[in-house]
């Protein structure tokens, strides 16, 4: 359950960093190796791409520091 909470606050940190700075990788290199046509078709008040690419972002890292976290936890306890 903690590990859920660590992704979701990782998540949505990472996704407000990524809409402030969409160039962030490895978001924009998942994006631009999915061959899809850029758009600033607005969603939400934000081009779709850069949303595109800030949910990218915010996956892998809240999957990395999910996985971490996990990790930690199962070496912090004893055997």
């Amino acid at each position: 359950m903690r590990g859920a909470i660590v992704f979701l606050v990782v998540f949505f940190a990472t996704l407000a960093a990524s809409l402030a700075y969409p160039d962030m990788p490895p978001g924009r290199q998942i994006y631009n190796s999915l061959n899809v046509p850029e758009t600033d078709y607005q969603v939400l008040g934000f081009p779709a791409t850069t949303l595109i690419i800030a949910v990218f972002n915010a996956v892998v890292y809240g999957v990395i520091a999910w996985l971490v976290f996990t990790i930690a936890e199962k070496a912090r306890k004893p055997v």
